[in-house]
């Protein structure tokens, strides 16, 4: 077996060669005797006029080649190549691979693919080991990602919930410092690259930075007094201070010169310090209702005094030569679009739109569908009252009225595994949703998707994210063909009845009940939660048909369906205890989910982030702790 590139080929298609040549010697060891060559190709002339990743594959019995339109679309083409002959990379973890026997007339393919949308991502959240992030960044190609995002300026946050193990009392510290995390990330930053994945980082923390304060998780800020810019921070009710103690959910005060200055020069010298970075993101506090009340403040709005601030930085950028693209948000406050200013150079730019308060209940909805009627008029702006949209309508409004101002590249950054997911005891519906948000993309004018969310989100499976990625790739893709793909790669000949139970409990979910949405007491909501836990309960024999005396089951994908009945039993009672009003008895359930998931998390570490569902239960559900 002989696979061609050539001399001066980079680094991530080395890797690529690597990585076909390891998989095909597990799938046909008779293949090393034979004359079989592949040549790995950059081919510049493919799919003429788009940005988009592609690539075209052309492989007979002796071989043939197989190019992309980049070197990272190269490295796509093997993966995908090896998922026709039958490969399936179905979590994040190796083990959970599934590599087939294939013969050698098998090789042949022919076939060519371009992506459906440009950006398709996911952003570091939750509670994570450096194994989690590594895995995860090696799987994202492997389905056809091409973005990664690392959240602040390292991600200490993340990676510090995991080491302190945060909300797990039979868990043992172990110290991590910021100094660890800027070590890591230098290796994930290295992985990120290999691969030729678009590096997205920062976001949040400006403002803190601005402040004084090293700001790299949402923790209190603990400088004394005399060491503060006080006079830097938003004036709300005629104080300045940090907001809630916390520099990365402090507002500025956008009026004061030197806090524009502070954050400007800020943005600039880390554009400069990362030049390996390509997408780099300028958001502004953590929080809302905590705009600024100065006359100057209140004289304009703070999507105006945002643009005026994006303007200033692509400005010293151009000076600096670099080209740097800078992703700005629509979130919270600045929903609103700016009413005077516009950005001046629109092509540096890109809008990233983040419906975080939207429900899940359903996809996004157009303008016009299933009756909805006229376009929603935008609610008017009240500077420390608003209320976050909830309607999937009325988040499309506030996109709207973006788009009216600015008409360049754009992306939905959105959270279906950030929280809502804890709501969907089957993670069929989340799927679908998140299927359904994919196909409307380009209608609704945006070039892809980035998903905020935990990296170990594959409990009962990573159905949600093999969705996410196949669809982002190719929209075309049938949702009922993709998830049957992956129930039988998971589950064999018992794919059809795994599927029907784990849909019969995505049915009797909800992912916006759990997320905080609506009246904590449900007659309804009460009922579904006790159908699902006689769902479950009549399910766990066929689970347990699949392992044996001694505990071990058939695959890792029964044995996670195992402790995951187990954790719906005590959470749906949980819930339904708390829709019924008996709030002793559902704190006294989601005790003992606590105690259960936090005792077991050492075995199921990949799988659910325990960090992350005591979190959201704690803060949203409602649930009487």
């Amino acid at each position: 077996m002989k696979i061609h590139f050539a001399a001066d080929a980079s680094e991530t298609i080395l890797f690529a060669a690597e990585e076909l040549s390891g998989y095909l010697k597990k799938m046909a060891d008779g293949l090393e005797r034979t004359e079989w060559e592949v040549a790995l190709e950059r081919d510049d002339s493919l799919f003429p006029g788009s940005r988009k990743d592609g690539y075209r594959i052309e492989i007979g019995p002796k071989g043939g080649r197989i190019a992309g339109k980049n070197d990272r679309s190269v490295l796509l083409a093997v993966y995908d190549y090896l998922h026709h002959l039958g490969c399936r990379f179905l979590m994040p973890q190796k083990k959970c691979e599934i590599i087939p026997d294939v013969s050698r007339e098998e090789l042949a393919a022919v076939y060519e693919k371009e992506a459906s949308y440009f950006h398709r991502g996911v952003c570091i959240e939750g509670a994570d080991s450096l194994e989690n992030i590594l895995d995860y960044i090696a799987w994202l190609p492997k389905m056809g990602y091409n973005s990664f995002f690392l959240q602040f300026k390292s991600p200490y946050a993340f990676m510090s919930h995991w080491y302190s193990h945060a909300e797990n009392p039979y868990a043992q510290a172990q110290p991590y410092t910021q100094e660890d995390a800027c070590r890591d990330m230098a290796r994930l930053e290295r992985e990120i690259k290999k691969r030729g994945l678009l590096l997205h980082k920062a976001g949040h923390g400006w403002t803190g930075e601005a402040l004084g304060y090293q700001t790299v998780s949402w923790d209190v800020g603990e400088k004394k007094e005399e060491e503060l810019f006080t006079d830097r921070m938003a004036m709300i009710d005629g104080k300045r201070g940090l907001f809630h103690g916390i520099p990365a959910n402090t507002n500025l005060c956008y009026a004061n010169g030197q806090a524009k200055e502070a954050f400007v020069s800020l943005v600039v010298s880390y554009a400069q310090e990362n030049p390996q970075m390509d997408y780099l993101h300028v958001w502004l506090a953590d929080n809302y209702n905590n705009l600024c009340e100065c006359p100057a403040c209140k004289a304009t709005t703070l999507a105006d005094q945002y643009v005026e601030l994006l303007n200033e930085m692509d400005e010293r950028l151009t000076a600096a030569g670099l080209g740097v693209r800078i992703v700005f948000l629509l979130y919270q406050e600045l929903l609103w679009p700016p009413v005077k200013k516009r950005l001046e150079h629109p092509e540096r730019f890109v809008l990233m739109f983040a419906p975080i308060s939207r429900t899940f209940e359903k996809s996004y909805e157009l303008e016009g569908e299933k009756g909805e009627g006229p376009k929603k008029a935008l609610p008017a702006f009240c500077r420390k009252h608003i209320t976050l949209p909830t309607s999937l309508a009325e988040n499309m409004a506030f996109l709207k009225g973006w788009q009216d101002v600015f008409q360049g590249d754009g992306f939905v950054y959105d959270y279906p595994l950030g929280r809502a997911h804890y709501g969907d005891l089957g993670y069929v519906h989340i799927a679908k949703v998140l299927y359904g948000d994919i196909q409307k993309l380009e209608e609704m004018g945006l070039d892809g998707y980035i998903s905020c969310q935990e990296l170990r989100a594959a409990f009962p499976n990573a159905l949600p994210n093999y969705v996410m990625g196949r669809a982002l790739f190719q929209k075309s893709e049938g949702i009922e063909d993709i998830i049957m793909e992956y129930y039988e790669a998971c589950y064999g000949k018992d794919a059809q009845k795994t599927l029907e139970y784990l849909s019969r409990l995505s049915d009797l979910s909800s992912c916006d009940y759990v997320n905080g949405k609506g009246s904590r007491k449900d007659q309804d909501m009460a009922g579904r939660m006790a159908q699902a836990v006689e769902c479950c309960e009549a399910f766990r024999e066929e689970i347990l048909r699949h392992g044996n005396t001694q505990g071990e089951y058939e695959n890792i994908y029964w044995e996670i369906l195992e402790h995951h009945s187990n954790y719906v039993l005590l959470f749906a009672r949980a819930l339904r205890f708390l829709a019924l009003g008996e709030r002793e008895a559902a704190s006294l359930q989601w005790e003992a989910m606590r105690e259960y998931i936090c005792r077991k998390e050492a075995e199921y570490q990949p799988y659910l982030d325990v960090y992350r569902v005591l979190e959201v239960t704690k803060h949203y559900t409602g649930l009487p702790l």
